[in-house]
């Protein structure tokens, strides 16, 4: 079973990530705060998703249809990434 969340495995920077997650979102409600951190971890590259959307029953319809959990009041999600093809850093901005 594939997740929503699965589309952000192709994601080559945090613009992306947080853009995609904001989309992927959209059709539950609205977010009213995101952090993405970055990570590797064993040579895997992972994203670790935190946010909150603006109503609890929003965030409930999500913990139930895509299976992500909470952390610290926040809901969370930790994607693998595919490898980059080409030299940008993932944690690059721009």
């Amino acid at each position: 079973m594939t997740s929503p969340l699965d589309s952000l495995k192709t994601c080559t920077d945090l613009n992306n990530l947080r853009s995609t997650l904001h989309a992927l979102c959209a059709p539950l409600g609205t977010v009213a705060e995101l952090e993405i951190f970055l990570a590797e971890q064993a040579g895997q590259h992972q994203a670790m998703c935190f946010w909150r959307m603006q109503t609890d029953k929003e965030e409930a319809r999500i913990m139930q249809e895509w299976g992500v959990g909470r952390f610290g009041g926040e809901l969370v999600a930790v994607v693998d990434l595919e490898p980059v093809a080409h030299s940008t850093p993932l944690n690059s901005a721009t």
